[in-house]
């Protein structure tokens, strides 16, 4: 009986899903796979060995959401720094969804140098302070994961 019990909670696990959660509503044109998510740390490493745009599923708690169209999210890194997910073809999540919601994405991973105007259209989207976009004033480089498929776990 403990082996039964252990075993269901290891395919609970597996499968993405844990006691008071199940999946919700898939965005994007592209179904995400959640039984081949892997870690943000796992994708944050492997782009740090690799400067190729590489296709990954990772599942992260969500940081910030863009409030102006729900067309992008930030997540953390294993360092607890914030990076940036795109969504391909500017498909968008409902902008209520609130911080801390686990997301599995599917996309890739990529380096990008993003421009001042485009950072200052993020910090628009994030509702930043005027003061705030008008510090923004070099192009930066950044990892950037641009998503086709994004799921979000809810609670029950």
């Amino acid at each position: 009986m403990k082996a039964v019990c252990l075993s269901f909670c290891v395919f609970l696990i597996l499968s993405g899903q844990s006691f008071g959660q199940k999946l919700g509503k898939h965005y994007g044109p592209v179904k995400v796979d959640t039984s081949l998510s892997v870690s943000v740390s796992n994708v944050v490493n492997g782009m740090n060995q690799n400067t190729e745009r590489t296709e990954f599923t990772f599942t992260a708690p969500l940081v910030e959401i863009c409030q102006a169209a729900g067309c992008w999210v930030t997540v953390n890194n294993s360092q607890g720094e914030a990076f940036r997910v795109r969504f391909k073809d500017h498909f968008t999540i409902p902008v209520k969804t609130k911080p801390g919601t686990i997301a599995f994405f599917h996309g890739y991973a990529y380096w990008d140098e993003i421009s001042v105007e485009m950072q200052k259209h993020f910090a628009e989207d994030a509702g930043r302070s005027k003061e705030e976009i008008e510090k923004i004033s070099q192009p930066k480089k950044e990892f950037c994961f641009e998503a086709d498929g994004i799921v979000l776990v809810r609670a029950n």
